[in-house]
């Protein structure tokens, strides 16, 4: 009887020491990057017309390029307010990921990009949950007339706090457009 329960015993043993809990660690989820396929910025100053600059690309990240709409010219010497708006328009309804990037908003930021627009300034910010530049939400204001491009690039996982250039913010481009802007 004493080998019956020394042998039982050493089984439960082996058995116990066996199960290692260390193996059952969950992996992180992965975040997969959100196809977004429209791109909308919409620049409403106090008075008058909004001005509408639009990428819509049908393929997503596929091989066709963006079709890009810029719906007026900027006047001279105004202050818009600065909306962006993202979209998976592959889905069906359009699936909104502006509310994913505002959910996860220390997680990403939008990178403003002037050339030739010497006299056109981009701030206040909408911030992250941190306090940080996020730039869903700006003002944008115009001074003389000029013409040049404005690239809106949305970083993942950029470096916080940063400069706000391209280059300090580093991170992963989830969508990069230029549009050509006219000031008049």
């Amino acid at each position: 009887m004493k080998k019956v329960f020394f042998y039982a015993s050493m089984a439960l043993l082996f058995v116990t020491a066996s199960c290692d809990k260390g193996d059952d660690i969950t992996p992180e989820p992965v975040n997969e990057e959100e196809v977004i396929t429209t791109l909308t910025v919409t620049l409403t100053p106090a008075s008058g017309t909004a001005i509408v600059l639009k990428s819509f690309d049908d393929d997503g990240d596929g091989p066709n390029s963006p079709v890009l709409t810029v719906s007026g010219s900027l006047a001279t010497n105004t202050v818009y307010s600065g909306a962006i708006e993202l979209l998976n328009e592959l889905e069906s309804p359009a699936e909104d990921i502006t509310d994913e990037v505002n959910e996860e908003s220390d997680e990403h930021q939008f990178v403003f990009t002037l050339s030739g627009l010497s006299d056109v300034v981009i701030d206040n910010l909408n911030t992250d949950t941190n306090g940080m530049p996020l730039g869903t939400t700006f003002n944008l204001t115009t001074g003389a007339a000029e013409s040049g491009t404005l690239t809106f690039t949305l970083r993942h996982e950029p470096t916080k706090p940063n400069n706000g250039t391209l280059a300090e913010v580093a991170g992963d481009t989830d969508i990069e457009v230029t549009f050509d802007v006219v000031v008049q």
